[in-house]
């Protein structure tokens, strides 16, 4: 009996210390709080996704009604401070020409045989008007923007709604009396500041809107002009400039590639490249 009791004592004592080992065991702390910080992680990343999400759904609902329709052709009629002008299309003037524009930035009337680049180009200096306009003809948003007045992060807004996207050019265009303006074919809006709501409604009302522009299906792609673009001077043009009625009509041949015409020469006093 002495031995059992004895026996059953030393289990007691080592189960007394198994238990006072287990229960002074520490637990594993940095595994819970790394667990919880990826669980974390993992909830804030989708969250953004969600969000990110969830505001794009809302911003292309908003911009809904300013997408063309065979019911609404033209939306950007509707938007506040628009102008719009009729112009005839297909009229080119020489590279070593002017044209005495009536608008400006100009955004439609005689131009250039060769366009402007406007793949989603994003041009660091500012480009000869008669270059620029023959984009818009085919199709193409040109956002000009006065650089005194929009750098930082002004300029990196406009930039992320033109960089790569087909049928956008975006350039410096000195002495600018607005901050910001927009031109498509036939259309101008100008505006104070790049995060407002009307540049993406612009965009989406007549970026290739078949509707607004001459030459549908024309391509805005120019490897040429892309590798030289055409300077731009801020001097006005002078008596010798092609009127707005002017220049060749090349209705029949508009839209097919033209042979690369060389730019003139920056700062040029005889024939200057236009505003």
């Amino acid at each position: 009996m002495t031995s059992g009791k004895k026996t059953k004592a030393t289990r007691n004592s080592v189960a007394a210390a198994r238990s006072s080992v287990v229960a002074s065991k520490p637990k594993p702390w940095g595994t819970i709080l790394a667990v919880i910080a990826v669980l974390a992680l993992a909830g804030g990343v989708f969250g953004y996704a969600y969000m990110q999400i969830h505001e794009n759904n809302v911003k292309e609902a908003a911009l809904a009604k300013w997408k063309p329709s065979d019911t609404n052709k033209d939306p950007s009629t509707a938007l506040a401070g628009i102008v719009t002008k009729e112009y005839k299309g297909s009229r080119h003037v020489e590279p070593t020409q002017r044209v005495a524009y009536d608008q400006t930035p100009a955004f439609g009337g005689p131009h250039d045989a060769q366009w402007a680049d406007c793949t989603g180009v994003v041009y660091d200096k500012a480009v000869r008007t008669e270059n620029m306009v023959h984009g818009l003809e085919h199709g193409a948003v040109w956002i000009a923007y006065n650089p005194d007045q929009v750098k930082d992060d002004a300029l990196t807004k406009l930039k992320a709604k033109v960089e790569g996207i087909p049928y956008m050019m975006l350039s410096p265009f000195p002495g600018l009396d607005k901050p910001i303006s927009l031109q498509s074919w036939g259309h101008q809006l100008k505006l104070e500041k790049a995060d407002d709501e009307r540049v993406d409604q612009f965009i989406s009302s007549l970026l290739r809107n078949p509707n607004t522009y001459p030459e549908v299906g024309a391509s805005c792609e120019n490897t040429a002009f892309l590798s030289n673009p055409a300077p731009f001077v801020a001097e006005k043009p002078g008596a010798d400039a092609v009127p707005m009625d002017g220049g060749k009509d090349d209705s029949v041949t508009e839209g097919q590639p033209q042979t690369p015409s060389t730019p003139p020469a920056s700062g040029s006093a005889s024939t200057p490249p236009s505003s």
